[in-house]
């Protein structure tokens, strides 16, 4: 019996060259969350190509060449969207990108900045364009702890920029440390939000069982 050749995925490094190829207005630590957010979401309307040209505000950039799309849109939907769907497994934690913490007033802010901006994704993505969602209780608990920790990262943000000298490097120091704290929780509530939605997603599909169709 033959194997089924192995296909390649796209890198980080080359989706990421094509988001900033195409200049992509959300930025690629928001990307991701954003795509995780729309593998949990219970809504049935997910589609991947919508989601994709959600990122362009409803339409794909400009091709020069069929190939230019396909690369683009195989990159996102191939390789960002299925080696996401591995974080519906609980030996498979989400985690968020990672940033140089060197305490710096600059640093906190830019730190700040990329936690809302990943929070804000996955929300997005999981409420999936709906004002309101029925989601599990563990997961309706998981996005009302990470509501809490985006107002608090909006927060950081606004400190800095108000009074970047506000802080001293011994707090700095520590304000990082808790930022760190604060990292690990928000991917385990972020990740304890996707099994959440898998099981219920998982126990819906039991619970209407398809039937196989009669031939005539």
């Amino acid at each position: 019996m033959s194997r089924k050749p192995n296909i390649a995925t796209p890198s980080e490094q080359l989706i990421r060259g094509l988001l900033d190829r195409y200049a992509c207005p959300v930025p690629w630590h928001e990307v991701r969350t954003r795509f995780l957010g729309h593998l949990a979401t219970p809504a049935l309307s997910v589609s991947p190509m919508r989601i994709v040209q959600d990122l362009w505000g409803g339409e794909l950039p400009a091709f020069a060449t069929m190939d230019e799309a396909n690369e683009l849109i195989g990159a996102l939907v191939n390789g960002l969207w299925n080696s996401l769907t591995r974080h519906q497994k609980r030996s498979e934690p989400f985690r968020l990108v990672g940033l140089i913490t060197e305490p710096t007033a600059g640093n906190l802010a830019a730190l700040a900045t990329t936690r809302r901006q990943e929070l804000d994704g996955f929300i997005e993505g999981l409420f999936n364009g709906e004002d309101q969602l029925d989601l599990p209780e563990r997961a309706h608990v998981a996005v009302g702890h990470l509501s809490e920790m985006r107002a608090m990262m909006a927060g950081i943000e606004d400190l800095v920029a108000r009074d970047p000298k506000s802080e001293s490097r011994t707090e700095l120091e520590a304000t990082f440390r808790h930022l760190r704290g604060l990292t690990r929780i928000m991917e385990l509530e972020i990740h304890q939000a996707v099994l959440s939605c898998a099981r219920a997603r998982k126990y819906l599909l039991g619970a209407f069982p398809t039937q196989k169709p009669t031939v005539h």
